[in-house]
């Protein structure tokens, strides 16, 4: 496990988080495909907090694309970098996360948030956030809409529906399994949204969760209870 101090310079206001999104956006690449489903490595990443010990513990889980069996997995615990401010949580988990990814033997190929990528009030949610960091692509698989505007899919699984802000398609409902609740996913950085909902279907063979967001949330909350016991 990697304990984080939190970076010199890091945003201490909201005005300065704000600054540090309206930079990097423009970074965002959105004008390619992505690896193919399947292929090569899928990484999970998550988070958990303890904010009465000003703790945060994330964790970065490396699946096989084409087996979902568990490659490599690492662990780092820090202080709490932000406070909690809608639109703004990348900043809470980003150090820790990004040295979660550090702590990895093997490249973690794509990475999938449990989180949103475009589909966030600013364009710039912590999957694209993490993109522009590490040059890799990435995607957001949330478990709600956030603010946006969506109608149900059809009930067959693989069925979608676009996650609308006004006119703008920001990502899409998927339908995982049948007649389950949607997940809602969006592109970060190098990936198209089709290709994101296609990685999306191939690591929920079974749950409505991506297998990538399931390993990663059950590791980062026994790190954090490790790192609070």
């Amino acid at each position: 496990m990697t304990t984080v101090r939190i970076p010199a310079g890091w945003p201490a206001t909201e005005e300065q988080a704000r600054a540090v999104q309206d930079e990097l956006r423009e970074r965002v690449v959105l004008d390619e495909p992505g690896p193919p489903p399947g292929t090569g490595h899928v990484t999970g990443v998550d988070v958990a907090y303890d904010d009465a010990r000003d703790v945060v513990a994330a964790a970065a889980v490396v699946l096989d694309a084409a087996s979902l069996a568990v490659v490599a997995e690492a662990t780092a615990v820090g202080r709490i970098t932000f406070p909690y401010v809608p639109g703004l949580l990348a900043f809470r988990e980003i150090p820790t996360v990004l040295a979660a990814l550090d702590a990895l033997p093997c490249p973690p190929g794509l990475i999938v948030c449990d989180g949103y990528g475009l589909a966030h009030p600013r364009r710039f949610g912590l999957a694209s956030h993490l993109g522009v960091l590490t040059g890799l692509p990435t995607i957001g698989v949330a478990k709600n809409p956030f603010t946006f505007a969506c109608d149900d899919p059809d009930a067959p699984r693989g069925s979608t529906s676009p996650l609308l802000a006004g006119t703008e398609e920001v990502g899409r409902a998927l339908r995982t399994r049948d007649g389950v609740k949607p997940v809602f996913v969006s592109v970060g950085h190098r990936v198209s949204l089709d290709n994101a909902c296609a990685h999306t279907l191939a690591l929920t063979p079974r749950y409505r969760l991506p297998e990538t967001t399931r390993r990663a949330d059950s590791l980062c909350r026994a790190a954090l209870r490790n790192a609070t016991s």
